[in-house]
């Protein structure tokens, strides 16, 4: 028998227009495998209606076109369901995707739902709030707000609100419970990391797994100005726990607590909540079609990286000890990441 699959298409999300993408699906999906049908978002909130809906009526594969917003609603009505999730990333991030490994090729991807490649994988959940990329708290959570807020999006925009906002933050103090015990760091930020990245291939955990049943829990310590620009080489160039700011751990839970309220993000949508934040994962509780063909070794340095670390290289002879060269070097290299 044939296998249902519906897509699900939200047509305002990220970068890409969404009108030829239903004539591309007709023409690339296998029709020996598959009957297909379209559907369309209309509001927030509405493709998790859809899919659960999907879900409920025996669909197979529901597909999420669109970006890490549409990716988490759809997710979360799938969940400990037998109904798969599979992605055509359209968004201006698409981490889930390329944690992956999915082909960022709209025809590609189509292809590689064809080949029907399903494993269980792990998803987390934030005060009640499944995420299956990253959630976090701190500049983690206020990098979330303000891109959210941008009027540009992609990785340009991502590094800009790095460089600019990061001097300005001011890190507080947390109490962090786990299986180990209970510790507090004062953080300039918390991520705990289901999947590699946040988008836009800026790593902030490269050696997270969706299949371990364990989160890559990531404490930023607090840096001064001369380290600001190289924080943001390590996020895209895969290395950030090589840096002596960061230190790692793996939970399967974890109790997070903070003076006061304030953001939190999942999946990079930033909403307010309370003072004390459970996080926990779900092991193997979401289907997804993977990318039987993923080749980790073609791995390249992004042209984030490259220009980063080229201007910051070039610039490096100019940095002293006053915080106005520190400003200079920032500015520098965000007008190098504008001439992108």
């Amino acid at each position: 028998m044939k296998k249902k699959i519906t897509f699900i298409m939200n047509p305002i999300s990220g970068t890409v227009s969404k009108a030829r993408l239903p004539e591309l699906i007709e023409r690339t999906i296998d029709k020996d495998k598959f009957q297909y049908d379209i559907v369309f978002t209309e509001r927030a909130g509405h493709a998790t209606e859809l899919a659960a809906n999907a879900a409920n009526n025996g669909i197979d594969i529901v597909v999420a076109v669109g970006g890490d917003g549409t990716v988490n609603e759809i997710g979360r009505a799938l969940v400990h369901t037998d109904t798969a999730m599979a992605i055509m990333p359209c968004g201006s991030g698409n981490g889930l995707a390329r944690h992956l490994m999915l082909p960022m090729n709209l025809k590609k991807s189509i292809e590689t739902i064809n080949q029907c490649i399903i494993h269980d994988l792990d998803y987390g959940v934030i005060n009640d709030i499944p995420f299956f990329c990253t959630c976090g708290m701190g500049f983690d959570a206020f990098v979330s707000m303000k891109f959210a807020e941008a009027g540009r999006r992609g990785p340009i925009t991502y590094a800009e609100n790095v460089l600019r906002e990061g001097l300005r933050y001011e890190p507080e103090t947390y109490v962090i419970t786990d299986e180990e015990g209970t510790k507090q760091r004062k953080a300039f930020l918390i991520s705990c990391a289901n999947a590699s990245q946040y988008g836009n291939n800026a790593y902030i955990a490269p050696q997270a797994s969706m299949s371990d049943g364990l989160l890559d829990v990531i404490i930023m310590e607090p840096f001064d100005v001369f380290d600001a620009p190289q924080i943001s080489i390590d996020l895209f160039a895969k290395t950030i726990g090589n840096n002596s700011k960061i230190k790692m751990l793996k939970a399967s839970k974890l109790i997070i607590k903070r003076k006061n309220e304030g953001y939190i993000h999942f999946d990079g949508d930033p909403i307010m909540t309370g003072k004390e934040i459970n996080i926990h994962v779900e092991h193997k509780g979401i289907k997804i079609v993977v990318n039987p063909n993923a080749d980790k070794s073609k791995r390249k340095p992004t042209r984030v990286v490259n220009a980063i670390s080229e201007a910051f290289n070039t610039l490096r002879d100019d940095i002293n000890s006053n915080r106005r060269s520190i400003l200079a070097l920032n500015k520098k290299l965000l007008r190098r990441l504008n001439n992108l």
